[in-house]
């Protein structure tokens, strides 16, 4: 079985797996970050919204033989030496969840758009979010808070 080195998370990290193996799956199943949700498995949904290079992506589509070198960050690794990164810190303030399933993915999403766009418009943040689905209906608490953490200056 092929070997894959990848950096998940700020650390580097072995898996043998097939190469049409699901980034998703890879993070499930073979490194227990089981903050990525499965959602739809179309890339339609964003639960299972990961940063890869710094870019939001669908981790459903992605293989790991496409990964390569490219850092790969999970909900998991927003958190640093126990803190909470703004946009948790503002989502938990805003209540900006109902069942948390779509949490993650959305947190990934916007922690690309305030990388990209430090202080984006509302219109802005609504526009990044649009791949990401929450079925308890908490858009508008979800871009209180993305507008918030980035009013508060995001590590992103």
């Amino acid at each position: 079985m092929p070997r894959y080195e990848l950096n998940v998370n700020g650390k580097p990290t072995t898996v043998d797996v097939q190469p049409n193996t699901l980034l998703l799956d890879v993070l499930r199943d073979h490194l227990d970050l089981t903050g990525t949700k499965y959602g739809c498995g179309e890339g339609q949904c964003g639960s299972c919204t990961v940063l890869l290079d710094g870019k939001a992506r669908k981790s459903c589509l992605v293989a790991v033989s496409q990964v390569g070198q490219q850092p790969v960050e999970t909900v998991e690794g927003l958190q640093r030496d126990g803190k909470l990164h703004p946009l948790q810190e503002a989502f938990l303030k805003h209540g900006a969840f109902q069942c948390g399933y779509c949490t993650p993915g959305m947190l990934m999403a916007a922690k690309a758009l305030l990388s990209e766009t430090p202080k984006p418009t509302r219109d802005q943040a609504r526009r990044a979010m649009n791949g990401n689905l929450c079925r308890c209906g908490a858009y508008g608490r979800i871009l209180d808070a993305i507008l918030e953490a980035a009013e508060g200056g995001s590590r992103a």
